[in-house]
């Protein structure tokens, strides 16, 4: 599971390094003009249906449906069933795309209706936008064939097809010459990435499992109880989406530096939480599924119980320097050029607010896990809603009083009151329980970051000022924080846990 978990977070990190390659290439190329803004409402639109619809809701319903029938039947009968969503899957892709050719314009005068007062820029974008929306249709074959191989326990290939996206989009702006536009070359280069991804999946697939074929529709009880998963964790997906548009629609109406901000505050936090949250979750969720299928209930939760775990050791350290040395993350990182130390101040402040809801962001995966692998998609659509609902009254709240930063503090209460929910859920249900040994290893995580937030400001605070002189003195304090936290954090952890506590959570 170790070794899985490695494999999801090590390939999740280098898309985020290579994401940072290409959002630099995107700068520098596309600017910040009307060709730019035209690009990215074109790729907002393929990208918010499959957040929704693949990545998100299809996935939390199709893997434990998958391993279900594979760990019940057999082979055989899993081939069908996939065979059947496959069908199902392209089909309504293929409606979807149609529909979105024709009626673009349309949508485009939802998505952008500030474009409608430059006619070429509403030109271009709806020209961009046919371009990339094939890309949904691929990508969520992707999330089909990623989600099979995931069941198989073969993560790599699904974990590695997002660096297609920056490799693609890198390789077609350095030929954007060729192009009638910057603007053409990136949106090409998504659906190229489209293309790369799903010829990736296929292949590990076609060699490891055999790829879905079309098959005749017949709604059996399989793929109708695959539906019924499906639907609660669409409306789950869609008010995540509506709650990330609605950011964005209140910072427009803040002073000038909120958007940018609160863009490279949320950039870092999420590092952790796709590293981190995002692969222990990937993995953990057919695990869950295939020892339920098996009848195996106290194995995973024994699994739930290790991917929290796993989660929490490499999350405390995010959390702890989010919380004390933001500026001085930001500062290093960000501030040269027309990137001020005031602009890594704002930055800094809205991390350590995004920082509050770190914790239950990376959880929040493993935590639904347990509902998912039984193929209860409701539940944790209920507390999904429940936090949003949370998280945008306190934005229109605490936007006046403390702006970008109010956003961030309403977003983290928000996920706690999701993750929170969940837990009482399965707790109350029996699929979780939160004995006194699982609570005495939080309270030690707990002292732990203490620990480790009061070195990361002890560091700062006087190993900081000695690079004074020093051209690159913020990078080497950032240098020094991580090298002292890497020792303080080893050390804290072998005082608190133990070295038998460390071996068995490898083991398992």
């Amino acid at each position: 599971m170790l070794g899985r978990i490695f494999t999801v977070g090590g390939y999740t990190l280098l898309s985020r390094l290579t994401g940072f390659a290409r959002d630099i290439m995107l700068a520098a190329i596309l600017g910040a003009g009307p060709v730019a803004d035209a690009f990215f409402v074109a790729l907002r639109l393929p990208n918010h249906f499959r957040a929704i619809f693949a990545e998100g809701a299809f996935n939390a319903a199709w893997v434990p449906a998958y391993a279900h029938v594979h760990g019940e039947r057999g082979e055989g009968a899993a081939r069908l069933f996939a065979d059947r969503i496959f069908t199902l899957l392209l089909a309504s892709q293929v409606v979807l795309l149609i529909v979105a050719w024709l009626f673009m314009p349309q949508a485009m005068s939802i998505l952008a209706p500030g474009f409608s007062e430059d006619a070429e820029q509403r030109k271009l974008a709806i020209e961009l936008t046919r371009i990339t929306f094939p890309y949904l249709l691929l990508i969520t074959l992707v999330t089909l064939y990623g989600g099979m191989l995931n069941v198989m326990q073969r993560f790599a290939s699904a974990a590695a097809a997002s660096i297609f996206l920056n490799i693609s989009m890198m390789m077609t702006l350095a030929l954007a010459a060729w192009f009638p536009s910057a603007g053409h070359a990136a949106a090409w280069g998504v659906l190229i990435s489209g293309f790369l991804q799903y010829a990736l999946l296929a292949g590990d697939l076609a060699r490891h499992g055999g790829l879905p074929r079309f098959a005749p529709l017949k709604l059996d009880e399989d793929v109708r109880a695959f539906f019924r998963a499906l639907g609660p964790a669409t409306l789950g997906s869609m008010g995540t989406q509506l709650a990330l548009f609605a950011d964005t629609i209140i910072a427009t109406f803040l002073p000038a530096g909120a958007l940018s901000a609160l863009y490279y505050a949320d950039r870092l936090n999420q590092l952790p939480i796709g590293v981190i949250g995002i692969a222990i979750g990937t993995v953990l969720l057919p695990e869950m599924s295939r020892r339920i299928t098996a009848n195996d209930h106290d194995g995973a939760m024994k699994a739930q119980r290790r991917a929290f775990d796993f989660t929490l050791l490499f999350s405390v350290p995010f959390v702890a320097a989010f919380l004390t040395v933001p500026d001085a993350i930001m500062r290093a990182l960000f501030a040269r050029g027309a990137f001020s130390k005031a602009d890594a101040a704002a930055a800094g402040a809205t991390l350590a607010a995004y920082a509050i809801g770190l914790i239950p962001f990376v959880l929040i995966r493993s935590a639904v896990a347990t509902f998912y692998a039984r193929k209860d998609t409701a539940t944790p659509v209920r507390a999904s809603l429940t936090g949003i609902a949370v998280n945008v009254a306190l934005k229109v709240a605490l936007m006046g009083s403390l702006a970008q930063i109010g956003l961030a503090l309403a977003t983290a209460v928000g996920v706690w009151t999701n993750l929170l929910l969940v837990l009482f859920f399965a707790v109350r249900r029996g699929f979780l329980v939160l004995d006194r040994a699982w609570l005495f290893s939080l309270a030690k995580f707990l002292l732990t970051g203490i620990i480790l937030a009061a070195a990361f400001w002890l560091i700062a605070r006087f190993g900081g000022p000695s690079f004074g002189w020093m051209h690159f003195r913020d990078e080497l304090t950032l240098l020094l924080l991580a090298v002292g936290g890497t020792i303080v954090y080893g050390l804290a952890i072998l005082a608190l846990f133990g070295r038998r506590w460390l071996v068995s959570l490898v083991r398992g």
